[in-house]
């Protein structure tokens, strides 16, 4: 297929303005938006493990992405790898069925595919090779710069991504719990049929053995895969907040000491590593932001349920919850469902403590029960507490807009609450 349209550079320029002003849940739709001119496509997937709690962004035909499986992803990203530039109209098996992708690997390891692509000029390999070329570079320069804001919106920790990653984080786990435990016991039950003595065929009862527990293999293989994605050793974790702060200590006369976490603590589920290291960055700012502060001292540590954080310095002893800083850093904490005191002693320094539960709760709001809200009815609050719009509670819940008006306009009855402001003041 050809296209003869091509935008101008001010639309493009504009265009990518809008996905880089986006929040995280309206990265995938503003970017198919963008590209749609340049790349024609039926749907979008961004894969990237720097968002563990929703590693999989998309926008498109739900035919395709509502199938969409990181087992999937995986295969494709392997294969784009092996591509220099990009790989362009070749079948690949996603969203459960094989069909043309066009994939682009950015230099931060994120994967961008688009299904049934059509470029505006030429057809890719024959006639006007310059030109596509140039349609692969500039789609490779552009998701460059997303996968670089995605980065960096991640390590900001907002509190609706973080509200929206313990959402899906919650949902995903208990998937992978509930099919791993369904194929194990009919695997299991399988296997143990055909190890039967009463089987009379021989090559075949080994044969479907040997196949059985490949599948066993692969399914355990895949469980991996989503739990790799989803948490991070908190060792791990804490070498990189490290990184993150040595700039401070290379570029000014700040010492900052670490203590270390148990080496064997239990691994954090990825949207709490995220919040953690922002959180940690955010209260060192503010810190250093007091007069006559010259060492921090930064403590994590693990109860088996709870991240417990400890940030102290040595300076005047005037910090309070009033900062604005310290204001911001509260509401990435609350939108974990944690806690956060400072303790200020003049003369003596600042100690921040911060408090992050390891678990989703089973119900995000505590007055949920008393306002009689169903589980999506919570789901949705905890986004219009988080500031969410509708289109945005829309795509992050794969509901209709209408559908979100509709859950939002019940909630207001059901609370007593005016406005959405008021609405999102009586659930935080």
């Amino acid at each position: 297929m050809i296209r003869s349209a091509w935008p101008n550079s001010t639309d493009i320029l504009e265009g990518l303005h809008r996905v880089l002003s986006s929040s995280l849940l309206e990265t995938a739709r503003e970017l198919s938006a963008l590209l749609a001119p340049i790349v024609e496509h039926s749907a979008l997937v961004i894969f990237t493990e720097d968002c563990t709690g929703r590693p999989r962004k998309t926008a498109g035909d739900r035919t395709i992405i509502d199938r969409v499986t990181i087992a999937e992803l995986d295969v494709i990203r392997d294969a784009a790898t092996a591509h220099p530039g990009a790989m362009w109209n070749v079948m690949a098996a996603i969203g459960d069925a094989e069909r043309p992708v066009a994939a682009w690997i950015a230099p931060t390891g994120a994967l961008l595919v688009l299904t049934d692509p059509v470029a505006p000029s030429g057809t890719m390999g024959q006639a006007d090779v310059r030109a596509d070329s140039t349609i692969l570079a500039a789609v490779g320069s552009l998701w460059h710069l997303v996968a670089l804001d995605i980065r960096h919106q991640v390590g900001a920790a907002a509190p609706d991504y973080l509200l929206d990653s313990r959402a899906v984080s919650r949902e995903r786990m208990r998937t992978i719990a509930e099919l791993t435990d369904t194929h194990s016991v009919t695997l299991e039950s399988l296997l143990a049929i055909l190890r039967s003595r009463d089987a009379s065929d021989a090559k075949a009862r080994q044969a479907a053995t040997e196949l059985a527990a490949n599948a066993m293999v692969q399914l355990r293989a895949v469980s991996d895969r989503y739990l790799s994605l989803s948490e991070e050793p908190v060792a791990r974790a804490f070498e990189r907040l490290r990184d993150d702060l040595r700039p401070l200590e290379r570029f000014s006369d700040l010492d900052v000491q670490f203590v270390e976490p148990p080496t064997d603590g239990r691994a954090l589920p990825g949207e709490v590593a995220h919040a953690a290291r922002a959180i940690v960055r955010g209260a060192v700012l503010a810190l250093v932001e007091q007069s006559n502060v010259s060492r921090v001292r930064v403590q994590w540590d693990c109860d088996g349920s709870n991240l417990l954080i400890g940030i102290r310095d040595d300076g005047p002893g005037d910090l309070s919850t009033d900062v604005t800083s310290v204001r911001q850093l509260a509401s990435r904490v609350t939108a974990l469902d944690g806690t956060l005191a400072v303790e200020a002693t003049p003369g003596w320094g600042s100690e921040v403590a911060v408090t992050i539960p390891l678990d989703a709760p089973t119900a995000p709001l505590a007055l949920a029960s008393e306002w009689g809200l169903s589980a999506r009815e919570r789901e949705v609050l905890a986004l219009v507490a988080s500031g969410a719009r509708n289109r945005t509670i829309a795509e992050s819940l794969s509901i209709s807009e209408n559908t979100a008006k509709f859950h939002v306009s019940n909630l207001l009855r059901k609370v007593g609450a005016r406005s959405r402001s008021e609405l999102a003041a009586l659930a935080h």
